[in-house]
């Protein structure tokens, strides 16, 4: 049971990061970002391309490619979604489907459709009692701490985390108040680019790189986003937890294969019951 407590953990932070980017653009943006599984898998291609190609140790090939992801996020949101920005979520949404469906094809067009591995040397894993600790898991809650850590600060003690929370509270009145949306939009996809590049390397590690990683998170990544609720950005971290801790628990009477189901019914119950999330609030309409 505590193995699999801490698997869950781990889980969980592994769809924190992306479950934070989603709930960070749509906090802004006002529209959910189909696209982010994609922006996942191209990010763990990025590092890939540094990584095993070039030669370039992981971290120093992890942060290349999380610019590089972070630059193709602004680009797409220049391309595909500023034309289209006072549109409807609906018409927004639709847009990213699009993105996501060519990002996926792309990769598949210039890496193939074989699993790849980042290159990186063979390590114990750590054992605490009865308690398994690989070299990956490690290295997820290191990152995915220290990376949440960051998000915090910026949130909280700067002023772009102050003008990105004054936008999504109402973007005309920051505007009036001398806030520059694009600045802040712009600032939101940077990190929600790097989040995601982040979390794609996390993933490769946990598992292999393959063109339908990114839609393997999709649907987990989704509903940890609207069980924090998905208007709070920093909620979403413990949405996430809950997901991952609760497929890890599901094991315990279900074949390992069917843990989505477990983030498919948590979502469907979640939006019957409380759509806003467990940490939002109730939506009022005027």
């Amino acid at each position: 049971m505590l193995q699999l407590l801490l698997n869950g953990v781990v889980t969980g932070l592994l769809l924190s990061l992306p479950a934070l980017a989603l709930s960070l653009s749509f906090s802004v943006l006002r529209f959910a970002n189909y696209a982010i599984g994609s922006y996942l898998t191209c990010g763990a291609y990025l590092v890939y391309l540094f990584n095993v190609l070039f030669g370039w140790p992981l971290w120093i090939a992890a942060s290349i490619g999380a610019l590089g992801l972070a630059t193709l996020t602004v680009a797409i949101d220049y391309l595909a979604y500023r034309p289209l920005r006072n549109r409807s979520g609906v018409t927004l949404l639709v847009a990213s489907m699009g993105v996501a469906i060519a990002l996926e094809n792309l990769v598949r067009l210039f890496a193939g459709n074989s699993p790849r591995s980042f290159d990186i040397a063979v390590a114990r894993p750590l054992r605490f009692g009865g308690l398994r600790l690989n070299y990956e898991q490690l290295t997820i809650l290191i990152t995915v701490l220290t990376a949440l850590a960051l998000v915090w600060i910026i949130f909280r003690l700067t002023r772009l985390g102050r003008a990105m929370r004054a936008v999504a509270d109402n973007p005309d009145l920051a505007a009036v108040r001398g806030i520059s949306r694009g600045q802040v939009v712009a600032s939101v996809w940077i990190i929600s680019g790097v989040l995601t590049a982040i979390a794609g390397v996390l993933v490769g590690l946990d598992a292999n790189i393959e063109p339908q990683m990114g839609w393997n998170y999709l649907l987990p990544v989704f509903t940890a986003a609207i069980l924090g609720g998905i208007a709070s950005p920093m909620a979403a971290v413990a949405g996430a937890l809950t997901i991952g801790i609760a497929e890890e628990l599901a094991t315990l009477v279900m074949a390992p294969h069917y843990r989505m189901i477990v983030a498919f019914l948590i979502m469907a119950t979640l939006l019957l019951v409380r759509p806003w999330g467990l940490f939002g609030t109730r939506w009022v309409t005027r």
